[in-house]
C-alpha cells in the first residue's frame, strides 16, 4: 500500500474516533502539511464518506453525525484466513494493530471463536504446502480446547478407515502447513495426534476434562511425527556434540542420544536415498549403523558429488 493511501486510511481512523479535529492537529498526527491534509480529506469525500467540514482559521473535520462504516462482510473462511495470516506475523507491531482493527468489526460470536483458535494454537516451522482443514472443524476443536470440553470426533485414517471416537483436545498445532490436534483418545485410552484435514466433524459433548500438568502440544506432535512407522528404520552415529545436533536436527525428524564418540540419530524414512541426501547435507562425519542398504545410498551420493566437482 502506498504511503498516501495509507495516510488517507489513517485519517479515516482518526475521524472514526469521534469529535471534531482541527486541520493543524490532524496534519501533525499524520506528519504532513495542512494543504496535503485537506487533499486527503477530499479523497474521503470522493469515496462517499460524509466528512463534515468547518471553514475558517479554527476549522476542522469530523464524520457526519450518525455515520458508521459498514461492517466487514467476511465469510467464516475469509475471517479465519485473515486472522491466521496476521497471527503468523505476531512479532510485527503492524500485524498486531491490524488484527485488532479487524477483530473490532467481526461479529462477536465469530470473534470469540477466532480468539479461541489463536489462544490455543502453536506453530513450529515455516509453511511448505498448506493442507487446510474444514473451518468448522478447526474452530470447533479450538473452542473445545479452550473450554476443556470433550468432543465426538469423526476421523478418516490415511488408509481410508473411518471411525467415530470420544476425544479430549489438549491443543492445536500448525506444523509445516498442516494442522494437528493432540489429546486423550477415549477409544484407545492413550494420547493421540490427529491431522485436522482428515477430521470429518467435531461435535462438542457435555463432559469436561483437565489436561495433564505441563502438557506440551508442540513437543507431543513433533515426537509423534518422528515415530511414524515408515518403511526403513535408520540409525547413524554423528561425530558432533549433542548441543550442535539439536540446533540443526528438529524433534520431528528423529531422536538424538549422546553416545561414546558422538550422537546417535534414529529415525524412520520411506526412501533411503532421501536419508543419504539429508545426512550429506548436514556436513558432519557419520557412521551408518543400520540399515546396511543406506551405505550404498551414501556411496551413490558421494560419487554424484565427486562427479559434480
Amino acid at each position: 500500500m502506498s504511503r498516501p493511501t495509507a495516510r488517507v486510511l489513517a485519517l479515516l481512523e482518526l475521524l472514526q474516533a469521534g469529535g471534531r479535529h482541527t486541520v493543524a492537529a490532524l496534519a501533525e498526527r499524520l506528519g504532513v502539511d495542512e494543504r496535503t491534509l485537506r487533499r486527503y480529506a477530499a479523497h474521503l469525500v470522493d469515496l462517499g464518506i460524509p466528512v463534515d467540514v468547518t471553514r475558517g482559521r479554527y476549522g476542522g473535520y469530523r464524520l457526519a453525525p450518525g455515520f458508521k462504516l459498514p461492517p466487514l462482510m467476511f465469510t467464516d473462511d475469509e475471517a479465519v484466513a485473515v486472522m491466521l495470516g496476521l497471527s503468523a506475523s505476531r512479532t510485527d507491531p503492524a500485524a498486531g494493530s491490524a488484527a485488532a482493527k479487524v477483530h473490532r468489526v467481526l461479529p462477536k460470536p465469530l470473534a470469540d471463536r477466532i480468539n479461541a483458535l489463536v489462544s490455543t494454537m502453536d506453530t513450529t516451522a515455516p509453511v511448505r504446502r498448506a493442507v487446510p482443514p474444514a473451518t468448522g472443524v478447526l474452530l470447533a476443536l479450538a473452542d473445545a480446547a479452550r473450554r476443556q470440553r470433550s468432543v465426538t470426533l469423526a476421523y478418516t485414517a490415511w488408509r481410508g478407515r473411518e471411525s467415530v471416537r470420544g476425544f479430549d483436545p489438549y491443543g492445536l498445532v500448525l506444523h509445516s502447513g498442516r494442522w494437528y490436534v493432540t489429546g486423550w483418545d477415549h477409544e484407545s485410552r492413550e494420547i493421540r495426534t490427529f491431522r485436522l484435514d482428515r477430521v470429518r466433524s467435531a461435535e462438542a459433548r457435555a463432559e469436561t476434562f483437565t489436561p495433564p500438568p505441563e502438557f506440551d502440544p508442540v513437543a507431543r506432535v513433533l515426537a509423534g511425527l518422528a515415530a511414524v512407522p515408515w518403511t526403513h528404520a535408520v540409525s547413524v552415529i554423528l561425530h558432533i556434540d549433542l548441543e550442535s545436533a539439536r540446533r540443526r536436527i528438529p524433534v520431528s525428524l528423529g531422536a538424538l542420544e549422546e553416545v561414546e564418540g558422538g550422537v546417535r540419530l534414529t529415525f524412520r524414512v520411506e526412501r533411503l536415498a532421501g536419508a543419504a541426501d539429508m545426512l550429506a547435507g548436514l556436513g558432519w562425519p557419520f557412521v551408518v549403523e543400520q540399515p546396511a542398504e543406506l551405505r550404498d545410498e551414501v556411496r551413490a551420493v558421494a560419487h554424484r558429488l565427486l562427479a559434480s566437482a
